[in-house]
């Protein structure tokens, strides 16, 4: 369950920034920066800040070749479902979803992997030590 939320926050991010339809951040902005500026400015560093906890999460648990890992993990699942004939590629808004769930998952992965760690193995990750 912790999974599913973390990747449920992480895909609302990825999708609020940008998707294929006309309801996200980059289309609104780019028609309505010149009259809600203030308000473009806002939004566009709450997701910011949304995209530095997850990076930042993401990039403490499972590093950039953890990052690199999942991803070809997505990679290989999408080859192996477009290999069987399940998935046609020929949709460029299907191909952008299909980025965005990547990345989705990449980062909730991320938020959720030192969790997952200690459950597993019974050790924490700690980042920072006290000096003595």
């Amino acid at each position: 369950m912790t999974f599913v939320l973390r990747w449920i926050f992480a895909f609302v991010l990825v999708v609020a920034t940008y998707n294929p339809t006309q309801w996200n951040y980059i289309s609104w902005v780019s028609s309505n920066f010149r009259d809600q500026m203030p308000l473009a400015v806002l939004f566009g560093l709450i997701l910011l800040v949304g995209y530095v906890i997850y990076f930042s999460a993401t990039l403490r648990s499972i590093g950039m070749f953890g990052m690199l890992l999942v991803a070809a993990l997505v990679g290989a699942l999408l080859w192996f479902i477009y290999d069987r004939g399940w998935l046609a590629l020929n949709s460029g808004s299907l191909n952008t979803w299909i980025g965005l769930i990547a990345l989705s998952i990449i980062l909730g992965i991320g938020m959720t992997w030192s969790i997952v760690w200690r459950r597993i193995s019974g050790q924490l990750d700690v980042d920072e030590t006290d000096p003595k």
